[in-house]
């Protein structure tokens, strides 16, 4: 069934609804630090334009291929929006010239853009082949499933819509059930609902608009009862070294000299117990927490973050004994972002790694991060993108590890916890770091770099993908950056405790632990993959629909 023509419309106003749906898209998530929680709001309108715009009657012998061309200008806008950082991070850290750093922001942007036009493409095409209806129905179930497409094929699901959720307590309670996934349909349905109010007016729109609010109110009254408490209780204490390392800078401590100045640097920021912190996100007006010093029970954990120090190499002697000697002289266990190494075949592998050692100066493990950054710790395509090699920063490119273990640490009664670690650019795979809790963990530990960011948008939109793995699986996570962001965050994604960014400093991190898992832990991304196949179906059906007229 073709859509009703109802008013003459102007060929350029589609593009330009394009243009504005990608402007309010970008208006949810972190610009260029923290995003006021009022800002998640507009993503509850942010893709009305461009649901307008695809779907809109025009005057065209090619409305599946104006559809698709409409979405992608939108995608195309929002990536190369959310994403500008690249730009910095390609010309400020990667060595390269403006002109190919601009190209590789532009490259992401196409490539990315794609989803957003397939997005336009296939809702057309239900439009077209069914009824307006069933478009607007299915569009939650084709962008979560086109999510999902961007998660696993791509591998970039940077800043997925249900993030800018992060700070709704109503919404992102969903997250342990359905992910980040379910968050993303709700939102997509409400602009659908919205919508189709605009699309078919004589279908009284004051309905249809009344019909959203009231499923926005009474999705949000239902979801308010599982509000946890204002507090969440804390058993343990740990020390989160932040050292605001320069990324630029020459990070290979040969001397001696350079050698027992930074340790003796990161060691005094060890025996940090009692410092004030920031109750909440940094530049924010978040009050500060400064801990009852008599109360508070010793740490049993000191987190050194992955930071540009290539001193750090499991090989070398020198190293290894003085982790040792630090475990014993502060009676803590450690985690030391470094780099791990294992001889296979005569060869050397290096793995940016996560190593651990007990109180008593054993190697308790090591563990290898999976899921590498491209142009940043490895190169795909070498022969084809040359002119990237900089990005790594004159090292070899990483193996990668191929276990997500998870560790025992005992605390100062003796009792052992489990942690999982996970290594920076690993923190935006849901389904991955679901794995950690699922194999026993109690309590997350996420070491960063988001140095080579900048002051960019990039950090605060990282940090907000991590909390939201805190909140799928109900687990405190612990987050240790080079330069920041470092925090606490407990199981409902809540920033219980941070220290300032670009600074030199220690955050005593007041945490607990959960060994109970989730929906979301036990069977992943089960609700997005309902939606993939629940999108095939549709489309299939439409394209069997023999009496509906074809506009391929």
């Amino acid at each position: 069934m073709r859509l009703r023509s109802w008013t003459p419309l102007r060929s350029w106003w589609p593009w330009l609804a394009a243009v504005l749906s990608a402007a309010l898209l970008e208006l949810p998530f972190p610009i260029a630090g923290p995003m006021p929680p009022w800002r998640g709001l507009i993503a509850f309108v942010a893709l009305v334009p461009l649901l307008w715009a695809i779907l809109s009657p025009a005057e065209t012998p090619k409305p599946l291929r104006r559809a698709f061309l409409i979405a992608y200008l939108c995608g195309v806008l929002w990536y190369a929006g959310n994403c500008y950082w690249i730009y910095d991070t390609m010309l400020i850290h990667g060595g390269m010239p403006p002109f190919g750093a601009a190209g590789m922001l532009v490259l992401f942007s196409l490539v990315l853009g794609l989803y957003f036009g397939l997005f336009g493409l296939v809702l057309r095409f239900l439009a077209e082949r069914l009824s307006l209806r069933t478009a607007l129905i299915a569009a939650p179930f084709l962008w979560t499933a086109l999510d999902l497409a961007a998660a696993r094929i791509t591998s970039v699901p940077w800043d997925q819509l249900g993030y800018s959720q992060v700070d709704n307590p109503s919404l992102n309670q969903l997250a342990p059930i359905t992910g980040v996934y379910g968050i993303t349909f709700i939102l997509v349905a409400v602009n659908a609902l919205l919508a189709r109010a605009i699309l078919d007016p004589s279908r009284r729109p004051l309905r249809w608009v009344r019909w959203a609010g009231a499923f926005s109110f009474l999705f949000f009254a239902i979801a308010r009862t599982a509000v946890p408490p204002a507090q969440v209780g804390t058993t343990a204490t740990a020390v989160l070294i932040q050292p605001n390392l320069d990324v630029a800078a020459n990070n290979f401590w040969n001397s001696p000299q350079l050698w027992d100045s930074h340790i003796g640097q990161l060691a005094q920021l060890s025996d940090d117990q009692c410092e004030p912190s920031i109750a909440g996100i940094p530049q924010t007006d978040a009050p500060k927490f400064t801990p009852d010093c008599s109360r508070q029970p010793p740490s049993t954990l000191l987190v050194w973050p992955e930071a540009p120090a290539f001193s750090f190499f499991e090989l070398d002697p020198r190293f290894e004994q003085t982790m040792s000697l630090l475990a014993r002289s502060e009676h803590t266990a450690l985690i030391i972002g470094g780099i791990g190494a294992d001889q296979v075949n005569g060869d050397t592998l290096d793995y940016n790694s996560a190593m651990l050692w007990a109180s008593d100066g054993s190697r308790i493990g090591r563990y290898d991060k999976i899921h590498l950054v491209p142009f940043g710790e490895y190169v795909p395509y070498r022969n084809l993108f040359f002119f990237a090699r900089r990005l790594t920063n004159e090292v070899e490119d990483f193996s990668r590890g191929t276990d997500r273990k998870v560790f025992r640490i005992e605390d100062a009664s003796g009792q052992a916890h489990r942690y999982g670690i996970f290594i920076c650019y690993e923190a935006v795979f849901a389904d991955e770091i679901r794995h950690f809790a699922k194999n026993g963990a109690e309590v997350f530990v996420n070491i960063s770099d988001d140095g080579w960011y900048g002051d960019t948008s990039a950090p605060w939109q990282h940090f907000n993908m991590a909390r939201m793995r805190a909140i799928e699986n109900r687990r405190w996570l612990l987050r240790d950056a080079n330069n920041g962001i470092t925090a606490v965050v407990d199981p409902y994604g809540r920033v219980r405790q941070s220290i300032p960014r670009h600074q030199v400093g220690a955050l005593i991190a007041q945490y607990g632990f959960n060994a109970q898992t989730t929906f979301y832990t036990e069977h992943g991304d089960v609700f997005a993959w309902l939606c993939a196949i629940l999108s095939l179906g549709l489309v299939v059906w439409a394209w069997n629909t023999r009496h509906a007229q074809s506009s391929i």
